[in-house]
Parts: structure tokens; sequence; C-alpha cells
């Protein structure tokens, strides 16, 4: 199976890409997703997930073909 993965904002400037791709076996969830691509690096806290552009938690399943994002904390002013 392939996911797409797109990190946004302060998360693709500390990850220094803003596009991965997943070739994953089996089951696989949000979390999942990203201990497969940062093993080292745990999940920031409070982080925003989306599946196919819809706001999804990290043990949301995830299905060939879906897309994977990730987004900092937004604070507004």
């Amino acid at each position: 199976m392939v996911v797409h993965i797109k990190y946004f904002a302060s998360l693709r400037d500390r990850l220094g890409r803003a596009e991965d791709r997943l070739d994953a076996v089996g089951e696989v969830t949000v979390a999942g997703v990203w201990a497969a691509l940062w093993p080292e690096t745990p999940l920031p806290p409070n982080t925003l997930t989306a599946v196919n552009m819809e706001y999804a938690g990290p043990e949301q399943s995830v299905r060939d073909g879906d897309e994977v994002a990730f987004f900092p904390p937004v604070t507004g002013g």
C-alpha cells in the first residue's frame, strides 16, 4: 500500500521536506505513518493530522492511496 504524506509550516522546515511517500504493508494508522518515517522522532505534541483533507486522530486507519497531512499547532493573535 502507498500512502502520500505532506508536512506543513514549521514541521516542513524542521524535517527539511514538504512531502514523503510510504510503502506500507498491513494495517497502518496516522501515528504509525509518522513512526515508520521518523522512528527516532516522536510526533510533536498538539500536532494536527488529517487524512484525505479531513481532520483525523492519530489512531485513524490509513488505506492505500490516502494522503496524510501533519500540521503544527496554529496560534492566532
